[in-house]
């Protein structure tokens, strides 16, 4: 029996060995990045994969499962994949991207519950408010929004990547409103009134007092009044070749998180190397070169609260009516119904993906018990003896 090794040359958790120590983590930023290092170790305990054709053993260490892993993300995202496949509606479908001015990331790092949250529900109340205006659409939508909160550099840039169906349900729910082909909703006016709500909604959290940092009321005005004078980006991308299109996408960004381990070039003892996109300059690929401590301060500065949800449905497709609507619209465009929108999910109907066998390339690997850490150390020990 062997341990099953397959590492990139260089992996966020190496570079979080070499400098995590420099940093000055608070709790959740300390339990990030422990896990990452953890991640696919023996400090985890494994379990032992079988060949279910040449019975080939081989041992597998476990997965930490930390959403800013960049070890656990495809598995997480095969799960979340194979559960949307049975969303798509024969419809086009349109990606819409909805940007924060910069003038706010001060105040979102403070407060990134709050402020990640009325992004959300002033993105959802834009969608919904004009889609539902007769001179546009006229009907009630659905859709889903990821949010992302970074630049290519690791900078902080808050976004909302929306997919949304090109139509949707009359207001007496009756009929399916199909949108212009190739055109949703003019983005000039989802603009003005995404500015307007994004306003609205962090002046009631003020009110509130949700935020923190705030409290001038004066230095609260001069931030509202810089971020009205930026431009509020709103931008629509043609729409997708069709519902399998979409789900590629949706594999693509769903779980991707601030950066891979296959853009990390190089690391010493003070610098960490990275590739990104300039996009200011038509994409081209250029490098980064950070000191240790400012690579984890930027990669730490996109870490999510625990519990808060960077995959939301809204509308139509909002979770409490999700299963109910989709079994309406697929009615109403004369499609199947899969018979799974009218079942009852369960975690034990999403199968892990199956490994292929690295020595017969036949078979695949089933995972059996779990072993605990010191399980795992003691079968390693009898492999080196043996």
């Amino acid at each position: 029996m062997t341990p099953a090794f397959q590492r990139p040359s260089l992996e966020l958790a190496d570079v979080v060995q070499r400098h995590g120590h420099r940093l000055a983590a608070d709790a959740q930023q300390q339990r990030i990045l422990a896990a990452i290092t953890a991640c696919r170790t023996a400090a985890l305990g494994g379990h032992v994969q079988t060949c279910d054709h040449c019975q080939h053993q081989q041992i597998a260490y476990n997965s930490c499962r930390n959403r800013h892993c960049p070890k656990c993300q495809a598995s997480a995202c095969a799960r979340w994949m194979q559960e949307r496949q049975e969303e798509l509606l024969p419809v086009e479908y349109f990606h819409i991207v909805f940007t924060l001015p910069d003038v706010f990331n001060a105040l979102a790092l403070a407060n990134k519950c709050v402020v990640y949250g009325v992004l959300f529900e002033a993105v959802s109340q834009t969608l919904q408010q004009v889609a539902a205006n007769p001179r546009h659409l006229g009907a009630r939508i659905g859709f889903l929004a990821i949010l992302h909160t970074w630049g290519q550099n690791l900078s902080l840039h808050p976004h909302l990547h929306c997919v949304v169906p090109g139509g949707g349900l009359s207001q007496d729910g009756s009929r399916w409103m199909a949108c212009r082909p190739g055109f949703f909703l003019p983005v000039r006016i989802l603009s003005h009134v995404f500015r307007g709500k994004f306003v609205d909604l962090l002046k009631r959290a003020r009110a509130k007092r949700m935020l923190i940092g705030a409290e001038d009321g004066v230095a609260f005005e001069r931030l509202l009044d810089a971020g009205v004078k930026h431009d509020w980006v709103v931008y629509a991308k043609p729409p997708f070749a069709g519902p399998q299109q979409v789900l590629k996408y949706l594999a693509r960004y769903t779980h991707r998180i601030a950066i891979s381990n296959r853009r990390l070039l190089a690391m010493d003892e003070q610098t960490v190397t990275f590739r990104y996109k300039d996009y200011a300059h038509g994409n081209r690929p250029r490098t980064m070169t950070l000191e240790g401590a400012e690579f984890l301060r930027r990669f730490l500065m996109h870490a999510v609260p625990r519990g808060f949800m960077r995959i939301r449905h809204f509308g139509l497709l909002a979770n409490r009516l999700r299963t109910k609507n989709l079994a309406c619209l697929h009615r109403l465009l004369a499609a199947a119904c899969p018979a799974s929108l009218t079942a009852t999910k369960t975690p034990a109907a999403v199968a892990e993906p199956l490994l292929r066998c690295p020595v017969c390339g036949r078979g695949h690997l089933i995972s059996g018990a779990n072993l605990s850490a010191r399980e795992l150390a003691q079968r390693l020990v009898r492999v080196d003896s043996s």
